[in-house]
């Protein structure tokens, strides 16, 4: 059991890892605007605030979902680990029989 959870709160840390590295190239692809000729400049006025909120809210939404595939990954992998430790422990073998000697 104490397998299992450290692998799935490993593996929710290495989904938020990713997801910090992934997400915010991908918020900057689509937003970009496509279509536009090289050179030309955007004519556009942008509330500061709301832009960080909805960054920001897509960044942590993206680490909470990183999170929850990293934790059911690790999971997989701890029931997985754990069951192969228990198959590799044997019991000792029986004692052999008494055995019987003239009477």
């Amino acid at each position: 059991m104490k397998t299992t959870v450290i692998f799935v709160l490993l593996g929710a840390l290495a989904g938020i890892a990713v997801a910090s590295l992934v997400v915010p190239p991908a918020l900057s692809w689509y937003t970009a605007p496509g279509g536009l000729p090289k050179g030309a400049q955007i004519q556009a006025l942008v509330e500061i605030p709301e832009v960080i909120r909805y960054s920001t809210s897509r960044l942590i939404r993206g680490q909470m979902i990183g999170a929850g595939i990293g934790a059911v990954v690790g999971l997989a992998l701890g029931i997985m680990v754990g069951r192969s430790g228990r198959r590799r422990t044997s019991l000792p073998p029986p004692p052999p029989p008494p055995t019987r000697t003239g009477g």
